[in-house]
C-alpha cells in the first residue's frame, strides 16, 4: 500500500552503499502494522495489508501443496533475494527444492526455488504483472503463478527465458491447473479461490 522511494531512506552515513540487508535493517525499526506484507522490488520498497480474500486463497493452495511437500519445502512471505538492483522479495507461496540449504545469512538462495504463487493486491498487481515477473524468469524460476481475485483468473508462467517466461497458461477461477508434468507435479483446484 505504502511505496518509499530507496533515495528517501535516510542512512547513518549518506556514503555507505545502500544494499538490501541495510534497507530491511531500516525497516524492522519501523512501525510496520501487523499483517502487512514488506517487500523490496528494484529499490523500492511495497508494504500491503493482507485481506481476507487474500490469505483464504493463499491457505487453500498452501493446503493442497502440503499434500505433495514437506512444511519445510513451503515458504509464506519469508525473504529472499533475487538478481537485479535491490530484489528482496517475499512471496506469498515458495516452494523450495529438495536438499536446499539456506546461505550463511540464514536466507534461502533463489537458486533452489521451484515455485513462486503471487496473489494479487491492487496496490501490487503492477509489480505482480511487471517486474516481479521478470526477475523471476531472470531468476530461472520454473514456474510462477499469479491469481488474480479481481479478475477470477490463474496466470500460469512456465519455460523462463531470459526476463521473459515462453508459456502462459490461463485458467478461470473453477478450472484446475494441470502442474503435474511442471516441478510442482501436481494438480491445483481453483474452484474454492474467492473472488474480490
Amino acid at each position: 500500500m505504502t511505496v518509499v522511494d530507496s533515495d528517501r531512506i535516510s542512512m547513518a552515513d549518506s556514503d555507505d552503499e545502500l544494499t538490501l540487508d541495510r534497507m530491511f535493517e531500516v525497516l524492522e525499526k519501523m512501525p510496520v502494522p501487523e499483517g502487512t506484507k514488506v517487500e523490496i522490488v528494484g529499490g523500492n520498497i511495497f508494504m500491503s495489508p493482507q485481506r481476507d480474500t487474500h490469505w483464504d486463497i493463499i491457505a487453500d493452495i498452501f493446503e493442497q501443496l502440503r499434500t505433495k511437500y514437506p512444511r519445510a519445502r513451503l515458504k509464506s512471505d519469508v525473504r529472499v533475494d533475487y538478481p537485479g538492483l535491490l530484489n528482496g522479495f517475499a512471496s506469498d507461496v515458495t516452494v523450495i527444492a529438495e536438499g536446499a540449504v539456506k546461505t550463511a545469512a540464514g536466507r534461502w538462495r533463489h537458486q533452489d526455488v521451484e515455485c513462486v504463487v503471487e496473489v494479487v493486491s491492487q496496490s501490487t498487481a503492477r509489480n505482480d504483472y511487471g517486474p516481479k515477473k521478470a526477475v523471476y524468469a531472470l531468476a530461472e524460476v520454473p514456474v510462477y503463478l499469479i491469481v488474480d481475485p479481481y479478475q477470477a483468473r490463474c496466470h500460469l508462467f512456465t519455460s523462463p527465458k531470459g526476463e521473459e517466461y515462453a508459456t502462459e497458461t490461463r485458467a478461470p477461477f473453477g478450472d484446475v491447473l494441470d502442474l503435474s508434468r511442471t516441478p510442482v507435479g501436481l494438480v491445483l483446484r481453483t474452484d474454492e479461490f474467492p473472488r474480490d
